[in-house]
């Protein structure tokens, strides 16, 4: 994946997008140096398969300034879906073949493309400035690279198609960092990892992870009491 630099542009010659940390703000800086030290195994303990197995995919996680500070985009899947019915998460999924080589430009393409068709945003108000490692989803057998992104010139966005998405919305990291707001879920199957009760929304799972790892790795992190539980169901 190409490293972020210093040019003022945000795509290259061909059109496609670069990283770039040209111009953004102060405050995601500690974010820029995580996507640049961060090692896989700090992130999570389900890594890609080394086989290569798994299906190429990538998330959106787009920062931008709202009424109350920075903030993070996120959207809720629509009720009726198979899978993570309900669940907020970050726009994104499978890489087309079209978006290219899914070791390099395919991810951040792939990014951008499934960010504007499920929130409707214009890529072009998007300046992506770095990768984090890619991780694993074992459920779903998804491969996916977290690109992350600064919503330079911001642009209206909502709920594109019904039957895939029920909200598109935006909460302040001071929500995140929170004590309040923070939540520990326990699956039935065991399995434990850190939640955020934001938005009247249950953040958790993949998305709760990454947000989580940001957090801390940021030094945004405030001390929360990982006691404090939310139990889930077999559905979830």
């Amino acid at each position: 994946m190409k490293r972020a630099g210093n040019t003022q542009n945000t795509s290259d010659a061909a059109g496609g997008p670069v990283l770039s940390k040209e111009g953004l703000p102060g405050w995601l800086d500690p974010v820029a140096r995580v996507a640049e030290t961060v090692e896989p195994l700090q992130l999570s303990r389900f890594l890609p398969p080394a086989n290569g197995a798994g299906r190429q995919s990538a998330v959106l996680i787009l920062f931008g300034e709202g009424p109350r500070g920075p903030e993070l985009l996120l959207m809720e899947r629509a009720g009726t879906l198979r899978s993570h019915a309900g669940q907020p998460s970050f726009p994104g999924g499978a890489l087309d073949p079209e978006d290219g080589d899914p070791r390099t430009e395919g991810p951040l393409n792939a990014a951008l493309r499934e960010a504007e068709e499920e929130t409707g945003l214009d890529p072009s108000g998007v300046q992506l400035f770095g990768v984090l490692p890619k991780l694993y989803i074992p459920v779903s057998r998804f491969v996916v690279a977290p690109v992350l992104g600064w919503w330079r010139r911001p642009t209206p966005v909502g709920v594109v198609d019904p039957g895939e998405t029920a909200r598109v919305f935006t909460v302040p990291v001071v929500d995140l960092t929170d004590p309040a707001n923070r939540a520990t879920t326990v699956h039935p199957s065991g399995h434990r990892g850190p939640a955020f009760l934001v938005e009247s929304a249950l953040v958790w799972g993949f998305t709760a992870g990454v947000i989580d790892k940001i957090l801390h790795f940021a030094g945004w992190e405030r001390p929360w009491d990982r006691e404090k539980q939310v139990p889930l169901d077999w559905r979830a």
